[in-house]
């Protein structure tokens, strides 16, 4: 029994363990652990704080690197480049600096590669809202845009999520609810989609087509998908979700992966109202 409560005692104590030497770690970032022959218990506050400002600085100076060097792989040699605007260089180094994550860096270089190829393409703006973005709002970011969809040839995307039965003398023999694809069901709960919101990417609240007019068919991209669909009546409208011109702008750096149970899905929900080509 004494032996099972030891085992019992050390387990417990495990995670206790991990979380202190991720404290250490971190008092290390701010200048209080002992480093070569540097020892914080011997300095004043004045030279932990130098000392500090000096790994900060060194951390910084790396990011800019890694995103530099990233940029130059995406910098063709065979295109004219540009200078870039001052102020959005100024401003683009001052954010890029503090970008510590590997995959968001990659962002980054592509940003500063792009606009010295073509600039005007991501506005000061958007650099703000990109550097608050996490690593995992970006991967929503990316799963909202393997769902997205252009119609009719519109550069826009638009993340359709079902459509609506309105008007008519139809309307008396079946519900009036929306009927919606679920986008829950691949990986994206509203709770993603509230994130987009709140990160300055999605418009709030759901968007509606006018009512459709029968006789047209309706062109859908969703990546290299293509279809169209010719409303059965002309009591139809499309509800969608509408990218700001911030989410406009950063679908540029994003390149998502088709769901072919998604497009499967998005064909038989439409299918009922809608036929499909």
């Amino acid at each position: 029994m004494a032996e099972l409560v030891k085992v019992s005692e050390k387990k417990s104590a495990q995670p206790d363990v991990s979380a202190r030497k991720k404290a250490l770690l971190l008092g290390h970032q701010l200048g209080l652990g002992s480093e070569d022959e540097y020892r914080p218990s011997n300095s004043s506050i004045v030279e932990r704080a130098q000392h500090r400002q000096h790994k900060l600085l060194s951390r910084y100076q790396a990011n800019l690197e890694t995103i530099y060097a990233i940029a130059l792989t995406h910098t063709p040699s065979d295109v004219t480049g540009v200078d870039l605007d001052p102020d959005w260089a100024h401003q683009f180094f001052q954010l890029a600096e503090q970008i510590h994550n590997r995959k968001m860096q990659e962002l980054w270089g592509r940003i500063l590669a792009n606009e010295i190829t073509k600039p005007g393409n991501f506005s000061l703006r958007t650099l703000s809202i990109l550097k608050q973005l996490t690593h995992k709002e970006a991967q929503t970011f990316e799963k909202a845009l393997g769902m997205a969809i252009k119609v009719n040839g519109e550069t826009r995307l638009k993340l359709i999520n079902g459509y609506r039965y309105t008007g008519g003398i139809g309307q008396l023999f079946r519900k009036s609810a929306p009927i919606n694809i679920g986008f829950s069901n691949f990986g994206m709960p509203y709770s993603s989609i509230l994130t987009l919101v709140d990160a300055g990417i999605l418009h709030r609240g759901e968007f509606e087509t006018g009512l459709l007019n029968s006789k047209n068919s309706i062109s859908f991209t969703l990546l290299s998908e293509t279809m169209k669909l010719t409303p059965k009546s002309g009591h139809l409208l499309l509800t969608y979700y509408r990218l700001t011109p911030i989410g406009d702008e950063l679908t540029q750096l994003i390149q998502p992966k088709a769901d072919s149970e998604y497009i499967k899905a998005f064909r038989a929900l439409f299918a009922k109202d809608f036929r499909i080509e």
